[in-house]
C-alpha cells in the first residue's frame, strides 16, 4: 500500500544528480478544509453520471458535474517562486492540493450540504495522488463489465479505433483494480445499481454515514445542473429522470485476456467465444 500511494523517490538505476544539485523539495501536507471528500472511481461509460444524480438528490450530499481536478494546475512562473514557496513549506503539488481542496470547500459551502462527491472518471487514473492529498478521503469504486464499457464507448464515437478503445478501457480497468486492492473502498457494480437502485443506494448511504432518503430514486425531480459533454453523460437515458436497465455485455464477444481476467476478478461472467 505504501508503495502504491507514495512510490520511492529514487530507484536503484537512477542517474545520480549533478554534484551540488539541490534535491527536490517535498512539502508536508497542509490542513484541509474538506477532510473527507468522496471520490467515485470508475471507467468512462460506467454509469457514474447516474450514480452522481442519485447521490446529489440526497439532502446532505452534493455531487456536482465532473470537476476535473487533475487538470487544474498551479504554474510557478519565475525561477525564485519555488524558493519563496519552500520558505512557506509549500511546493507545486501541495499548492495544487490546496487549490483542489478550496474548490471542493467552496462548492460544498454554496450547496449548504456537508458531504461532497466528485465523480470525474479520470480520477481513477490518479487515485494515488488523491489519496496523498486527502488521506481521509472515501471512495466508491463503480465497476461495469469491461465488454459493456467497450460496446458503449464504441457506439459513442464516430469511426472508432477499436484497438484504441480496448486499450483505453484496459487502462482504466488496471487502475481500478489497483484501487480495489489498495483502498478501503465501497465497491458497487453498475449492473447492481440499475437492477436494485434502492438496495444499492441504501448500502451507499450506510457507507457515507447518512440516512437513506426515498427522494434519491426520483432524481428527475431535482436540479442537477447542465447535462453536456465534458461534464458527464448527456444522453436521453440520463435526461429521462429514471433509472433504466443496464446494457449487458455480449456473452459471445471475446475480451483481451487481461480484461477477461479483470472481469472475472470483479465477479462478471466471461463467455468463451464460439470456435470458427
Amino acid at each position: 500500500m505504501a508503495q502504491a500511494v507514495s512510490p520511492p523517490r529514487r530507484t536503484l538505476d537512477a542517474i545520480p544528480s549533478p554534484r551540488g544539485a539541490k534535491p527536490a523539495y517535498a512539502a508536508p501536507p497542509a490542513p484541509r478544509l474538506v477532510e473527507s471528500p468522496v471520490f467515485v472511481l470508475s471507467s468512462v461509460r460506467s454509469g457514474s453520471t447516474l450514480l452522481r444524480v442519485l447521490l446529489n438528490s440526497h439532502s446532505r450530499v452534493r455531487a456536482p458535474h465532473e470537476m476535473h481536478l487533475r487538470t487544474l494546475h498551479v504554474h510557478l512562473s519565475r525561477e525564485f517562486t519555488a524558493d519563496a514557496m519552500e520558505a512557506l513549506q509549500l511546493d507545486k503539488d501541495e499548492l495544487e492540493h490546496l487549490l483542489w481542496d478550496r474548490v471542493l470547500h467552496l462548492e460544498l459551502t454554496r450547496s449548504g450540504k456537508d458531504v461532497i462527491v466528485d465523480k470525474t472518471p479520470p480520477n481513477a487514473l490518479i487515485w494515488p495522488r488523491l489519496h496523498r492529498c486527502w488521506p481521509n478521503a472515501r471512495y466508491i469504486l463503480l465497476l461495469r463489465h469491461p465488454g459493456a464499457v467497450i460496446a458503449s464507448l464504441t457506439d459513442r464515437r464516430t469511426d472508432p479505433d477499436h484497438a484504441a478503445v480496448r486499450a483505453e478501457v484496459l487502462g482504466y480497468a488496471e487502475k481500478l483494480e489497483e484501487a480495489r486492492r489498495n483502498l478501503d473502498a465501497h465497491v458497487l457494480r453498475y449492473e447492481d445499481l440499475t437492477a436494485d437502485p434502492e438496495g444499492a443506494t441504501r448500502a451507499l448511504c450506510a457507507y457515507l454515514g447518512v440516512a437513506w432518503e426515498p427522494a434519491m430514486l426520483d432524481y428527475g425531480g431535482k436540479d442537477h445542473g447542465t447535462f453536456r459533454p465534458q461534464l458527464g453523460d448527456w444522453s436521453a437515458t440520463i435526461r429521462s429522470g429514471r433509472v433504466q436497465p443496464a446494457r449487458t455485455a455480449d456473452a459471445g464477444a471475446e475480451l483481451p485476456p487481461r480484461l477477461a481476467e479483470l472481469a472475472k476478478a470483479w465477479g462478471y461472467p466471461v463467455g468463451t467465444p464460439p470456435r470458427p
